[in-house]
């Protein structure tokens, strides 16, 4: 006996942040359903954002709590309760969990459904016995740590970025295999906590990604706070060692840690959805293929925040959503993706900022480059709290005066960058920026003064 559809309005596959977003601007009068099989809230609430931010806020109180006889305060020796850390940390993301929990609950047009999708025609999937079809279909199941072909790996306890959360005793001798943001995030933090931290890094470049200046900066903070960094060599094999384990690099050197963090990339949650029955083209790393309002190749499917591979982050997911909300109600002046600048954070101590093109980006582009940069311990504000590392670097067209790109490495540079951000977003040349009057005294301030040194750059 064949199983007769439930008919909704929206069918969004997945609880990730664009899915709040999504239904926050959904029509109350049409019917959403909202079918998750893990934890409500996807990466971002369980084991991203959420849960790694309040680690980092913990393990920049215990530095700063180290560092006060600086300023002139004694505090007494300085020692981390591990597991109090960690139960700020749950209760922190539980409770945003069960906030967005209680939010889908409320909504009189939502039904929440329990378990993992898959497709079975277009539009149409089964959810353990029910089959539901959606006018619309959201996929935003996300994505999951890599597990890396790494001889010997099936043989030891490794943690990844969501199981190392679940650790209720701190590690001796983290050691991390992979120089990923999230490696080198949480390495701070345990190193912060009283482990001893040693990132292995199989690239030739320390945070390949960026610009050389850029990722040296960061190395050499993390360095200074003791932070072992081996760049340049990758893991040969893996062996037990008591109860913890043994890394072998390439290159014949041996290091021994009591627990192993595997941080070497993420894969969509694709696999296991029947993308082939909904007629949903994906990219050969499995990630669906989307245009610049998150359509894919079938008609009425959107594929919204990590798994369409346009942006690993909790912004872009939410602006992804926004996108689709533009679509959908017929904006005057609809968003897209393809217009939004690269934007992110790197959240050790000190922060980076980043948004728009890399230096070594903006000259492969063919752009005639403008460059200022400016010391963080050259500004007043960096100095007087004692946060002096890193430094600030704003890339300019000199063709039309308008922003390429900006990296904030220092004291409040996630916060800063945004500033930039908002600025590419409008097109505003740098002649209209340096009108802006800022707060006296902020490290802000001095971004339109940063101006004042642009000079060109040489294409090597």
């Amino acid at each position: 006996m064949s199983i007769e559809p439930q008919h909704f309005h929206h069918v969004l596959v997945g609880t990730g942040q664009a899915t709040g977003t999504l239904i926050a601007g959904l029509p109350d009068d049409e019917s959403i359903a909202v079918i998750e099989g893990g934890a409500v809230g996807g990466t971002c609430v369980n084991v991203g954002c959420t849960p790694t931010k309040a680690l980092v806020a913990a393990a920049r109180v215990a530095q700063f709590a180290r560092r006060a006889g600086a300023y002139g305060v004694d505090v007494g020796n300085v020692s981390v309760d591990f597991p109090a850390a960690m139960a700020r940390m749950n209760e922190v993301r539980h409770g945003s969990r069960d906030g967005l929990t209680r939010y889908l609950a409320q909504k009189p047009n939502v039904t929440l459904m329990r378990g993992w999708a898959a497709f079975t025609a277009p539009r149409t999937v089964r959810v353990g016995e029910t089959l539901v079809r959606g006018e619309h279909v959201y996929l935003n199941v996300g994505a999951r740590a890599v597990k890396p072909a790494i001889d010997g790996l099936d043989d030891v306890p490794w943690l990844d970025n969501a199981s190392v959360l679940d650790l209720d005793a701190l590690p001796a001798h983290l050691v991390i295999i992979g120089g990923s943001y999230i490696a080198l995030e949480l390495g701070q933090v345990f190193l912060r906590f009283g482990a001893r931290v040693t990132v292995v890094e199989a690239g030739a470049r320390f945070l390949a990604r960026e610009d050389a200046d850029v990722a040296d900066g960061v190395r050499q903070a993390l360095e200074a706070e003791g932070l072992t960094i081996e760049v340049g060599t990758g893991v040969r094999r893996v062996e037990p060692l008591g109860e913890g384990v043994r890394v072998e690099l390439a290159d014949g050197r041996q290091v021994d840690g009591s627990h192993l963090l595997v941080a070497t990339g993420r894969r969509p949650n694709t696999d296991g959805l029947g993308l082939e029955a909904a007629g949903v083209a994906t990219d050969d790393r499995g990630y669906v293929v989307v245009d610049g309002r998150t359509r894919t190749s079938a008609e009425g499917v959107f594929a919204l925040g990590d798994v369409n591979g346009r942006g690993a982050f909790t912004h872009t997911s939410v602006h992804d959503a926004q996108v689709v909300l533009d679509h959908l109600q017929g904006a005057h002046d609809p968003r897209t993706i393809d217009e939004r600048p690269t934007v992110y954070a790197l959240f050790t101590d000190p922060p980076l900022g980043r948004v728009g093109l890399t230096e070594s980006q903006a000259l492969a582009a063919g752009h005639r480059v403008l460059r200022a940069t400016k010391a963080m311990r050259t500004i007043s504000r960096a100095k007087e709290m004692g946060e002096t590392q890193g430094f600030v670097k704003v890339l300019v067209d000199a063709d039309d005066d308008r922003f390429l790109g900006a990296s904030v490495l220092g004291v409040g540079g996630d916060e800063i960058v945004n500033l930039f951000a908002v600025a590419m977003t409008a097109g505003m040349t740098t002649a209209q920026f340096r009108r802006a009057v800022l707060v006296h005294p902020t490290v802000s301030e001095l971004m339109p003064w940063v101006l004042a040194g642009l000079q060109p750059v040489e294409a090597a």
